[in-house]
């Protein structure tokens, strides 16, 4: 009976940290916001690829309001006939609502990323849309 009373314990005292964890999701009037950048690279050797994906990391990873980070080099052996070519690196950022955006767009670090970096950029698209979650 005691091993049972701590187990629901522990259920109900675990209850409110799983609904912080959860409190990522998006609202109806907030929704998420995809924040998914192309960087074509004017020198597009592995070497730069992988120099580009690891300022990503540093600079771009991390803040505040951020629900999903990634980069990587372009998947080369991806080669059907509806896979966009034309770009070496990408950025995937999901945030929670675009007043994160916004901020991560005016942030120190992200602003020091793109001066840093972009002397080595040929073309940048940026691509940024609203999310709606499946339930």
């Amino acid at each position: 009976m005691r091993r049972f009373l701590c187990h629901y314990l522990a259920t109900i005292l675990a209850a409110p940290l799983a609904l912080v964890a959860l409190g990522h999701t998006a609202t109806a009037d907030q929704p998420q916001l995809a924040h998914m950048v192309y960087f074509s690279l004017k020198d597009n050797s592995n070497e730069a690829k992988q120099k580009l994906v690891a300022a990503c990391k540093k600079y771009l990873s991390g803040h505040e309001g951020t629900v999903y980070f990634s980069a990587g080099a372009r998947a080369t052996d991806m080669n059907r006939p509806v896979n966009v070519q034309d770009f070496d690196v990408s950025l995937n950022l999901v945030f929670k609502d675009k007043a994160a955006h916004d901020r991560y767009a005016e942030h120190p670090r992200h602003l020091e990323f793109i001066r840093e970096y972009q002397a080595g950029w040929a073309k940048v698209r940026v691509f940024d849309s609203y999310l709606d979650q499946a339930p």
